[in-house]
């Protein structure tokens, strides 16, 4: 006996149509932002006991509105003095950011700061530095995961199954 209304062939082709939309919306990724930087840092000056450093930061991804740069010493090494950044330090991490009137750095743009410190035995450079919490590598890389390949826009009939009225 058949009863009126929806037959289950239009529930589950309504079904797999709405299955199949969801999983394209789920697989479509956000507009993935560029991020990437380089970091020059040379040391300008040495004395026994301290020495002058200058750090230019170039900004190889989407432009940046406020900055935070970090690092970590290997050897002691202690910030004493800096301009054109606030410095701070915890152990072996340092922290510079942005003063009012340098924290915008456009797409390949820079931004310098420097400072005075002290060593006691050594003076090696550091060897990694992170803006805004990525890692400087000299190129960009993306913030979101590649796209997956989309689901096909029908899915297969299961085995077994009647696909026509």
């Amino acid at each position: 006996m058949r009863r009126p209304g929806v037959s289950n062939t239009a529930l589950l082709s309504a079904g797999a149509v709405l299955l199949a939309s969801t999983a394209v919306a789920a697989s479509v990724p956000a507009q993935a932002a560029a991020a990437g930087c380089a970091v020059d840092y040379s040391v300008s000056s040495q004395w026994q006991g301290g020495f002058g450093a200058n750090v230019t930061i170039t900004n190889l991804g989407d432009a940046v509105n406020g900055w935070t740069l970090t690092w970590s010493y290997s050897a002691g090494q202690t910030v004493t003095q800096a301009w054109n950044a606030t410095l701070t330090q915890s152990g072996a991490a340092v922290t510079a950011k942005n003063v009012g009137y340098n924290g915008a750095i456009a797409t390949n743009a820079t931004a310098s700061f420097g400072f005075n410190a002290s060593w006691t035995g050594s003076n090696p450079a550091p060897t990694s530095f992170a803006l805004n919490g990525v890692a400087c590598t000299g190129g960009t890389t993306p913030t979101t995961p590649p796209p997956t390949t989309p689901p096909p826009d029908h899915p297969a009939p299961e085995p077994g199954r009647r696909t026509s009225r």
